[in-house]
């Protein structure tokens, strides 16, 4: 295994960079913020002075949003986010603050605050407690908390869904992250009720960790490390037998793909390509032929896509329109490619607030002109950054298929039988 400090950071290929600086040109956070060193100098340029002497780190870095956008316009593919991570979790702040590290550990605060979710999100609202936040931690106080639930996905899975899932010939394993686990179960309710329907059964992952995209930003490479390889270890079983594993977060799905390996140094190659998101999964199997969908005739919408930084380096947007596209009753329309600003829980930082929402600001602005009342998005912090900042409700593509979907007439064209 690779380890991050002693990393061959021509794995990265800084040494690709032909210095043409469309990165630049396309990094969100040069836009707004002068001290941002930018992408190139951040990334290819400071690495080979770092790597003569890592006193020529440069703390600007973290204001890099690792939205990777840089690394989608590079021409020659050159790793310039993973080589700003990379330095970041080598020579940057080396005992994280206790608001990084309570704001990288989902797991734990998602399983603390769903048991008494309905307190924890009443306090969050209070703007005396976010005053208090303000002051003590550095979490904006501006900033809104999403939501908690009550019952986690999990629990609601296996108290109602584990068994009849069984009888499915076909089975898929699903990462739900800890989005659909503690703040948005119905999400994790919508791809089970879409994927019954073509016939195919849930598994979940015993002991499933998050993915770990907000420990990497926060620096926390042990832990999101420790993490990783419990995740690992589970895909391989998933794998082993036969299943392909599914996300509902374009963030948790490139991370499992591609930060394991560039980042944490896991060796993941032996289910990288087995890891898809929920709409690549369902978009090639009605391409194939192997199913069919039929949705309700009354079925009415008008919804703007928002194709979030993550799926934009995956590429797989254009699985998640193409399937909001077959809804006969679906006005789809194409918001422009740029990030929303809030990278994950870099907004919820004090100092980057005012940066996140300049960030944002032409998305933000272009959703209120369209004056739609729906925002399609594949990542969560997405969702919780444009439903804060604009009048738009935001709405996962699996949680609108399962909405536009027709369950008994799409069971009748799958031949799929009453459990």
């Amino acid at each position: 295994m690779k380890k991050y400090e002693d990393s061959n950071v021509s794995a990265n290929n800084f040494d690709q960079c032909t210095k043409c600086t469309i990165c630049t040109v396309y990094c969100p956070m040069l836009e707004v913020n002068p001290l941002y060193p930018g992408p190139k100098q951040s990334g290819p340029d400071g690495e080979r002075y770092r790597l003569k002497e890592p006193k020529y780190y440069d703390m600007g870095l973290k204001y890099c949003l690792n939205c990777k956008r840089c690394e989608v316009a590079c021409p020659s593919g050159v790793r310039i986010g993973d080589i700003i991570a990379l330095a970041k979790a080598k020579n940057g702040r080396k005992v994280p603050k206790l608001r990084d590290v309570m704001l990288a550990n989902t797991d734990f605060v998602g399983s603390v605050a769903t048991v008494v979710a309905p307190v924890v999100n009443t306090t969050l609202g209070l703007r005396p407690v976010k005053r208090v936040m303000d002051a003590t931690m550095a979490i904006d106080h501006r900033r809104t908390f999403p939501k908690y639930a009550s019952e986690k996905f999990t629990t609601w899975f296996r108290r109602n869904m584990a068994e009849s899932q069984k009888e499915f010939a076909k089975q898929v394993c699903y990462f739900h992250g800890c989005y659909a686990n503690y703040n948005y179960p119905q999400l994790g309710k919508d791809l089970v009720k879409v994927l019954n329907a073509v016939g195919y059964g849930v598994r979940l992952m015993e002991g499933e960790r998050c993915c770990g995209v907000a420990k990497i930003a926060s620096g926390l490479i042990g832990d999101a490390t420790r993490d990783a390889r419990r995740n690992l270890s589970e895909m391989r079983k998933a794998v082993a037998e036969g299943m392909e594993i599914v996300a509902t977060s374009s963030s948790c799905t490139f991370t499992l793909r591609d930060e394991y390996d560039h980042v944490l140094g896991l060796e993941n190659g032996d289910v990288r390509d087995s890891v898809s998101l929920a709409t690549r999964f369902l978009f090639r199997l009605v391409e194939s032929g192997e199913i069919r969908l039929a949705f309700r005739e009354d079925f009415r919408m008008r919804a703007a896509y928002h194709s979030a930084c993550h799926i934009e380096k995956l590429g797989w947007g254009i699985y998640s329109t193409s399937l909001l596209k077959m809804i006969p009753g679906m006005e789809l329309i194409m918001l422009p490619s740029q990030c929303c600003g809030i990278a994950g829980t870099f907004g919820f930082k004090k100092e980057n607030y005012d940066y996140s929402q300049a960030i944002g600001r032409p998305l933000f602005d272009r959703i209120e002109e369209l004056g739609v009342e729906i925002v399609a998005t594949d990542c969560e912090t997405c969702k919780w950054q444009i439903e804060m900042s604009t009048s738009a409700k935001v709405l996962n593509p699996i949680s609108i298929l399962a909405e536009a979907i027709d369950v008994e007439k799409t069971r009748e064209l799958n031949n799929v039988i009453d459990l």
